[in-house]
């Protein structure tokens, strides 16, 4: 029920959140560069948290095959909105959940979460799953809004308020030394912790994890 919940806030705001501006588009493409890097031609590349699909329409024609998902249908509409104008040939959306992907075990080269993780309900969870979903010393690479690290301000009133109010969605509080203890526990080595952030510290570290 409360997934669904989830699901109905992001079909909601779907639309407005398509037209927001980037907050650092710089350190966006910071990110971009940094997973084409570690990215393969030959790649089988799963993105969980897809939004409205920018992200797999800029990475998606550098490797073998990408499927972007998410667990709202409205987003994954803009997101095929958006290919159908700019097709990639070898990818794909689809309204999906990591746990909803578990019949496509070790099938993937390279598992991508962005502005995702701090948003799902059951992390240790989700990590496991993308944890199976990934073939053998397969990479995870996320970059997470750590709502433990931000100004208390922020997560002991200004976020609990908007969410009171339907302005904000579910948010996960924890740090970025807890992230990298729940990747550690559902079986990744962190190989990469780092700032892409070109405003000051934005408090969203983007991890590069190998499954062990």
């Amino acid at each position: 029920m409360r997934m669904a919940s989830d699901a109905r806030f992001w079909d909601r705001t779907s639309r407005r959140y398509a037209q927001s501006p980037l907050a650092d588009q710089a350190g966006y493409e910071r990110t971009l560069d940094r997973t084409r890097a570690l990215l393969k031609p030959g790649d089988k590349v799963l993105e969980l948290g897809c939004g409205t699909g920018t992200t797999a329409l800029r990475l998606a024609g550098d490797v073998r095959d990408y499927l972007a998902t998410d667990l709202s249908d409205g987003m994954i509409a803009i997101a095929k909105e958006k290919h159908a104008a700019d097709p990639v040939p070898n990818l794909a959306f689809r309204t999906a959940t990591a746990q909803a992907l578990a019949t496509d075990a070790a099938s993937f080269d390279a598992v991508l979460g962005f502005n995702y993780l701090h948003l799902v309900r059951d992390l240790p969870g989700t990590l496991r799953c993308i944890h199976d979903l990934l073939a053998t010393e397969g990479l995870f690479i996320s970059k997470t809004p750590c709502v433990g690290d931000m100004n208390p301000l922020v997560r002991l009133a200004l976020l609990p308020a908007m969410r009171a109010l339907g302005m904000a969605p579910y948010a996960g509080v924890f740090r970025a030394v807890d992230l990298e203890q729940f990747m550690r526990a559902a079986g990744f080595d962190i190989l990469a912790n780092e700032n892409h952030a070109t405003k000051g510290n934005d408090n969203r570290p983007c991890i590069v994890a190998r499954k062990r």
